[in-house]
């Protein structure tokens, strides 16, 4: 059976005729016109709201630095406030240690909730970051615990050895989870 067969058997070149005949195409000019409006409308509509959005722009400043500082987006005022942590260890005030293991945890959930890892708890949370802290996941926990003590408990001791090695854990976490 050849193509022009084919096309009688089913009607085909019969109903493209029709379709394209001038008294049909004259009775639906003005529904093609509408249609036309609103495909216009929506077009200006979709360019005047990605205008005015601030998303292109985000996407676009994202991109731009990350291409020009070699780091990831954020990445340089995440070392500005790891570096204010760190200021303040350095005070030898017990108080300060305290503040700085807080705003480390702080910081670290901060991190997690915008790199998307969610969960009912912290310890839920971490566990969902998965590779990116397993080697300290254990050191974390502990970490963790001390902060709530800290928290909780206005007359809970730390030593200024015992507030570094838990801010390197903190230091590992953030670098690791805001690298990714």
């Amino acid at each position: 059976m050849t193509w022009d067969e084919l096309y009688n058997f089913f009607g085909i070149r019969d109903f493209i005729y029709y379709i394209s005949s001038p008294q049909l195409q004259d009775m639906l000019f003005p529904v093609k016109l509408v249609f036309a409006v609103f495909a216009m409308f929506f077009l200006v509509a979709v360019i005047y709201f990605m205008i005015n959005s601030s998303w292109l722009q985000y996407k676009f400043l994202e991109d731009v630095t990350e291409f020009f500082s070699w780091q990831a987006y954020g990445a340089r005022e995440i070392s500005k406030q790891w570096n204010r942590i760190k200021k303040k260890i350095e005070s030898g005030a017990e108080a300060d240690y305290k503040l700085a293991i807080i705003d480390a945890d702080d910081l670290l959930a901060e991190i997690l909730e915008e790199r998307g890892f969610e969960g009912k708890d912290f310890e839920e949370t971490i566990k969902k970051a998965g590779n990116l802290i397993a080697p300290i996941l254990n050191d974390l926990l502990a970490a963790r615990k001390i902060r709530n003590s800290i928290v909780y408990d206005p007359n809970y001791k730390i030593s200024v050895e015992q507030a570094k090695k838990i801010l390197e854990t903190y230091e590992f976490a953030v670098n690791n989870i805001g690298s990714a």
